[in-house]
């Protein structure tokens, strides 16, 4: 897990600034013990706040936007989900100690799935079949664009050069290949459904090997939702990725472009949290292998 600097314009958050900004926004709150949770999360930094909130605070100018997309659209798809979701507790505001939003959501018990360690695969793949198919039913019709919820082409600057700083760390001609075999899947045709757009582990609960939550909605939206079946390698095993696409009804294009999206997410993190965050950093190499395996 991970709570060092991670960005060069990260923010430093610790246990007595966040009880202060407690005590003076949330006041109900305050002498809640507090303590910083060590987490891979990227955007965020986390603390727990008594025994059922946790307090949530964007590392970086570029998280800010999603405290305010969050607080709105989660409300609004929370009961149609078939996982619990984190309830928004309340918002904090910037003052002179902190200068951006903030939140406070209810806390969820339960544990990140571990990929290649997993209690149930089989059954974690139907339970997410059917989280992402609850997500897709939802009236689309106004929702916001998806982060991530774009054509697969937009990522390839990106990819393109996060490679040019993998070289001699990965197969960069073997991701390539596979990189460019998914540039060539049809895009998406249909119309725009809801995507989480970051089903990775470290946004998923699970218990006893079945999925009881998803978090962070910084990235939902709508557009393209192959996106929401990256799990299918940023999670599962070889032998319960069929069950995953099957249940969704996933075709051929819509499959290679998840493919795509899990490679271009795992390597363009890569070089960028190579030091600075070791488990983002080994679930990447990890998603990386098992997509050259599968494309090899």
């Amino acid at each position: 897990m991970c709570a060092v600097r991670m960005h060069e314009d990260e923010l430093a958050v610790d246990v007595p600034l966040v009880g202060r900004l407690i005590a003076e926004q949330f006041p109900q709150w305050a002498g809640l013990p507090l303590r910083r949770l060590e987490s891979s999360g990227t955007e965020n930094a986390m603390f727990r706040l008594g025994a059922d909130k946790v307090v949530r605070l964007p590392r970086h100018p570029r998280a800010v936007e999603a405290i305010a997309h969050e607080l709105r659209w989660l409300p609004r798809l929370a009961a149609a989900l078939p996982a619990a979701s984190p309830e928004p507790l309340g918002r904090g505001e910037p003052d002179a100690r902190f200068p951006w939003p903030w939140s406070v959501f209810g806390w969820l018990d339960g544990q990140n799935p571990v990929p290649g360690a997993l209690e149930k695969p089989v059954p974690l793949a139907e339970d997410l079949a059917a989280y992402v198919t609850a997500l897709r039913g939802i009236d689309a019709s106004e929702g916001p664009p998806g982060y991530r919820g774009v054509p697969l082409a937009a990522r390839d600057p990106f990819m393109r050069e996060a490679l040019t700083h993998l070289a001699g760390r990965v197969d960069t001609a073997a991701v390539t290949k596979a990189w460019e075999e998914a540039l060539r899947a049809p895009g998406h045709t249909g119309p725009p459904t809801w995507a989480h757009g970051d089903l990775m582990a470290g946004n998923l609960l699970v218990t006893d090997g079945r999925l009881s939550a998803v978090i962070d909605f910084g990235t939902v939206g709508v557009g393209d939702p192959a996106v929401d079946l990256i799990g299918a390698w940023c999670v599962l095993p070889a032998a319960a990725r069929d069950v995953l696409r099957d249940a969704v009804g996933a075709g051929e294009a819509e499959w290679a472009r998840a493919r795509g999206w899990a490679l271009s997410i795992a390597v363009i993190a890569l070089p960028y949290y190579w030091d600075t965050n070791p488990p983002v950093a080994e679930n990447s190499r990890h998603v990386i292998g098992e997509i050259l395996a599968e494309t090899a």
